[in-house]
């Protein structure tokens, strides 16, 4: 049992307010370092800057940014982190309006695709850079990272399971995984020598369909 266990419910309540400002003031610093962070990849169209540009550009101090984040890695791990959370909130907007399971599977599977594979200067080193060389550095964290396309994958698979649309042998969850990762890891390796080489968000659910799918 822990100390906050046995203290009373009106002590609680009372540490929760007094606390409440300061978790509010250090969400926004840490905000502020995110959108400097972005500002600057956007703008290099890379992940190579460093932490006094970020602290010079958001307007506070490298004490602060200590207390926020244990270093550059860190920063870019909440980067992707950010990324990844809004990308499956835009995947779960676009498949709203769709109720075929395998169909919803496929478009998931398409935005995560080409959204891996984004020019967009601000996002494509967190696909092309980031994710590789943290997920050998710091792997348990960027599976937190992860976690909510992963989430929604396996949602998504469990659907399509549950409709009877997937080989008896899938688990969602697992097969969510490796979906996943395929998809990225294809994304992130870029083009081939020719414009005839590159694959295509079809191309990559046509690979994926053959093994999940019963045909169904």
């Amino acid at each position: 049992m822990t100390d906050s266990d046995t203290e009373p419910a009106w002590k609680q309540r009372a540490l929760e307010r007094s606390l409440r400002p300061a978790k509010l003031r250090a969400a926004q610093r840490v905000e502020r370092f995110l959108q400097a962070a972005q500002s600057i990849m956007a703008e290099k169209g890379s992940t190579d800057f460093t932490v006094q540009e970020v602290v010079d550009r958001s307007r506070q101090s490298l004490r602060s940014f200590y207390l926020q984040f244990d270093g550059k890695h860190e920063l870019l791990l909440a980067l992707f982190e950010d990324a990844l959370g809004q990308l499956a909130d835009q995947i779960r907007i676009a498949i709203a309006g769709h109720t075929d399971p395998v169909q919803r599977l496929r478009m998931a599977v398409g935005l995560l695709f080409t959204s891996a594979r984004s020019e967009t200067a601000g996002q494509r080193p967190l696909f092309s850079d980031v994710a590789p060389r943290l997920s050998v550095s710091h792997p348990a964290e960027v599976m937190v990272a992860q976690a909510p396309v992963l989430n929604l994958l396996s949602d998504l698979m469990a659907d399509a399971t549950a409709a009877d649309r997937l080989r008896p042998f899938v688990d969602p969850r697992r097969i969510a995984r490796i979906t996943m990762q395929t998809v990225m890891t294809f994304a992130q390796s870029g083009d081939g020598d020719t414009a005839d080489d590159s694959i295509s968000a079809d191309e990559m659910w046509d690979f994926i369909a053959h093994g999940i799918t019963n045909g169904g």
